[in-house]
């Protein structure tokens, strides 16, 4: 009789859990909306998404806004955009998952891999630069998308039928350049290092670097909205805008009537290179963080990082992931995206177990510095996810 009263109280319990779980999530998901649609007010985005996915695998998705501003086409869930440098996640964990394998040395020189390349000699630090110094950016490369000659490059090819860079073309706009440091004695920001590790990861597999991200990661893990952008044509994707007098001098609007961008995209290689949604994005961030993204152990690797400013120990650089040791949220990892007419970005707070991530279709007033609302953005979103971890 005790028993029965025992389970038909634990049935009532689970029951009322239930009930209570619907309520919760309805109450992350309005919150959610309430602080894009503010967003959107305040700084007058056209469009936004947002996705919290919890440890536990629970997730919210909102959109709010227009992904065509001209059309009055609303933004959804399962709009994509262009992640930018988020990208960056999937090249390194290639990365880590070839050196798993013994296929590549993390710490070997990379002209290992690359030296048979008949520029390879005129590449700044090209005789003393590791694997591991171009993943946490500590090469001395100059970044190629800095260089007046890159600039001018874009503009020669926007709106026109011109191919897309070659990724030798994009290596060839810091040859000959002076390194920025000796390897391995200051950090700087570097497209190009992750180029060269494309380049590295198609010398070792005899495959287009893309295609080894889907097959180890995409597909693996049912990343169906996340695809390369190495193609004009983006089903789906949102029109990102510009401001009139950007720095490429890019039309204002990323796609033309045909729903095609008017760009090539393809332009970012492996510093970059891919469109996806905010879901998906928070999905990859909860699996590649919590070291579910692979069988190998890979997140000393990961997470093995260098100082971003010289003496620091707050703000680090690993495997392709920014790492903030101690913030107003415990530790955080995750990786920004700037691409022009796009702004994203992938945090994981582990301290609660949650994965965020958002996507907007402009970068007017979103770029990095001062008065730049993005990180208030981060916080926010933290904040409910911080919430609804303890619930």
């Amino acid at each position: 009789m005790c028993f029965r009263n025992l389970m038909i109280a634990l049935v009532f319990a689970l029951g009322l859990a239930a009930c209570a779980t619907r309520p919760v999530a309805d109450n992350a998901r309005s919150a959610v909306e309430t602080v894009l649609v503010e967003f959107r007010s305040a700084h007058a985005v056209p469009g936004i998404t947002a996705s919290i996915v919890m440890n536990d695998g629970r997730s919210v998705t909102v959109a709010s806004g227009f992904s065509d501003l001209e059309a009055q086409t609303p933004m959804t869930p399962g709009t994509p955009m262009l992640a930018a440098s988020i990208g960056k996640t999937f090249v390194a964990a290639t990365v880590l998952s070839l050196a798993a394998e013994g296929r590549l040395n993390l710490d070997g020189p990379v002209y290992l891999y690359l030296s048979g390349s008949p520029w390879y000699h005129r590449l700044p630090n090209g005789e003393t630069m590791t694997v591991r110094h171009l993943l946490t950016h500590s090469s001395g490369l100059p970044d190629h998308v800095y260089q007046p000659e890159f600039g001018a490059a874009i503009q020669g090819r926007s709106g026109s039928d011109s191919p897309p860079f070659r990724q030798e073309e994009l290596v060839g706009f810091v040859l000959d350049k002076k390194a920025l440091f000796p390897v391995g004695e200051s950090w700087a920001y570097t497209d190009t290092g992750y180029i060269l590790l494309g380049l590295i990861i198609e010398h070792v597999t005899g495959h287009a670097w893309t295609d080894e991200v889907e097959a180890r990661f995409l597909k693996p893990l049912n990343l169906d909205a996340t695809h390369p952008s190495n193609r004009k044509d983006l089903p789906g994707l949102a029109a990102g805008y510009l401001a009139p007098d950007n720095p490429f001098g890019l039309p204002e609007k990323t796609v033309g009537q045909d729903g095609n961008m008017v760009w090539n995209p393809a332009l970012e290689d492996a510093g970059g290179g891919f469109a996806s949604t905010s879901l998906d994005l928070a999905r990859w961030g909860s699996r590649l963080y919590q070291g579910k993204a692979m069988p190998s152990d890979y997140l000393p690797d990961l997470l093995n990082g260098v100082p971003v400013e010289p003496g620091g120990s707050t703000h680090l650089y690993g495997a392709g992931v920014s790492i903030v040791t101690q913030g107003p949220f415990g530790p955080v990892y995750g990786h920004a995206g700037l691409i022009p007419g796009y702004v994203s970005s992938l945090r994981y707070y582990p301290e609660f177990g949650a994965s965020i991530a958002f996507q907007i279709n402009t970068d007017i007033g979103l770029a990095d510095g001062p008065g730049n609302p993005v990180p208030e953005l981060e916080n926010e979103l933290a904040q409910i996810a911080k919430d609804w971890a303890l619930h």
